[in-house]
Order: structure tokens, then C-alpha cells, then sequence
């Protein structure tokens, strides 16, 4: 999600948009160790702000979360000596899931450069479209279905591009997939009465004009975590539909 869409997460931790424009959201691994950070923006030249913000999504209990976030985060500082500013954001689905002690790394925690992030706990009043479908994601399987469809009209309404309109509900789509694994895809789509726009004229341009313009970037940051599960170049470019060579360079940059 934060890959496809970076506004997303920046509208989550409530950033203005106008000083985040052109980052890019990488998984990054720091060498010398066994550490994966789950996610970094990093600025690019063009951006107004450069600030480098680190994401941990955890969905797990973990008593040694933050030993291993702050221990993550000053070893990529050390790394990278020429980073002007961090902030660090850690997202729960719920605050329970929360370390129950967090006393080694209290000042961390009230400190303004880091900020948590309970996805049931957000303010629903004046919350973006970005925001809702981040919380689609821990809303009860009762309910799910009816706020996708909510959501699907809202991005429909608000999103006046065709292309990002059609990957946001293709992202509602995914999300309720999830939460209803024994459901098949077509089933899913029959619920939220996605099955007739799918055989339309402007879905299936869109489709393919999202193939061939916006979506090689997001594909290119899997290409890591696909050679480690034993997946070929040759593989990863014919299931990715992405050229060749680009996923070579991908790999030797991992």
C-alpha cells in the first residue's frame, strides 16, 4: 500500500503534502547485520523536506519490538552519516499489541521525532480517503464489506484520474481478500458488485495503462524479497511482467 501510494502514509501520521511530494518507499537492509527495517521514505533531490521516516507495521505481540526498531534506525544512521533529519512511526492494529514494557526506551517514545499509530483508535471525523482504506484493514469482518463498498463509491467520487481510481478499489478489492480467505476472487468481486465494472471498456484501459506506466517501481522493490524465496531472474520478470534486465539490476542492487 505504502509502496503504491507513499501519500498514504503521510496522511496517516498527519504530514501536509505539500513538503512530502517525490519520496520513495523502500525496504531497507542493513548490511553488516541480519536487520530489514519494514520501511523507509527516503527523500529524493526534489523534495522540500528531507526528512527520512521510518515505518514498522506490527501486527504481532513482540516484547523486543523496540530493542530492535531504535537498534535498526541508529545503525542505518550510522551508515548514513549524511541524513539531515528522521522520524520514526510504529503502526499497531490496536494498542494492546503494544510492548508491555517500554522503559528502556521511554524518552524514544515521548520524544517528538516518534510517533505511534493505533489504526483503531483514528479520528474518524475529516479522515481522508488514504486513511480509510488503511483501516479497512482491521475493520470487523462484519462490517468490512459494506465500508469497502462505502469506500469504493468515495474513491469513484473523489478520484477524477482513472488509472489511480481504479488501483485504490483494486487495493479495497485486495484488502477484502484477505480478511476472507475461503472466498475466492470472483466471489469477492460479486460482493462488492465489481464483477460488471471489471468487463468494461474504461477498467480494461485503465488496466493496461496502469501496466505500462505506474507500477514497474513497486514491482522492482519485491524483487529482493522473491530471490530469497528461491524465485529466478527469469521467473520474477514473467510473473512480474516487467523487463528482464531491469530485475538484474534490481538483484545486484539488493
Amino acid at each position: 500500500m505504502f509502496s503504491e501510494y507513499p501519500s498514504i502514509f503521510f496522511d496517516l501520521i498527519g504530514r501536509s503534502q505539500s513538503n512530502t511530494q517525490g519520496y520513495q518507499f523502500r525496504s531497507v537492509e542493513i548490511k553488516q547485520t541480519a536487520f530489514r527495517i519494514d520501511g523507509v521514505f527516503l527523500p529524493t533531490q526534489s523534495s522540500a523536506d528531507k526528512t527520512v521516516y521510518f515505518c514498522e507495521v506490527q501486527f504481532q505481540k513482540d516484547e523486543f519490538l523496540y530493542h530492535r526498531v531504535f537498534a535498526e534506525l541508529f545503525l542505518f544512521l550510522d551508515q548514513n552519516p549524511a541524513t539531515v533529519d528522521w522520524y520514526a512511526v510504529i503502526i499497531y492494529p490496536r494498542r494492546s499489541l503494544e510492548p508491555d514494557e517500554t522503559r528502556l526506551y521511554q524518552v524514544l517514545l515521548e520524544s517528538p521525532k516518534v510517533q505511534r499509530v493505533y489504526l483503531d483508535e483514528l479520528d474518524t471525523a475529516n479522515e481522508s480517503l488514504g486513511v480509510s482504506v488503511v483501516k479497512l484493514v482491521v475493520e470487523p469482518e462484519q462490517t468490512a464489506v459494506n465500508r469497502a463498498k462505502q469506500l469504493i463509491d468515495q474513491t469513484r467520487q473523489e478520484i477524477t484520474n482513472t488509472i489511480t481510481s481504479q488501483a485504490i478499489i483494486d487495493l479495497i478489492e485486495t484488502i477484502i481478500v484477505y480478511k476472507f480467505p475461503l472466498l475466492s476472487r470472483q466471489e469477492v468481486e460479486s460482493m462488492l458488485k465489481l464483477s460488471a465494472l471489471k468487463q468494461t471498456r474504461v477498467y480494461q484501459e485503465a488496466l493496461e495503462e496502469g501496466r505500462t506506466e505506474g507500477r514497474t517501481e513497486g514491482k522492482l522493490a519485491a524483487v529482493p524479497l522473491l530471490l530469497k524465496a528461491g524465485v529466478t531472474v527469469e521467473q520474477i520478470a514473467e510473473q512480474l511482467n516487467i523487463d528482464i534486465e531491469a530485475v538484474r539490476q534490481a538483484a545486484q542492487q539488493s
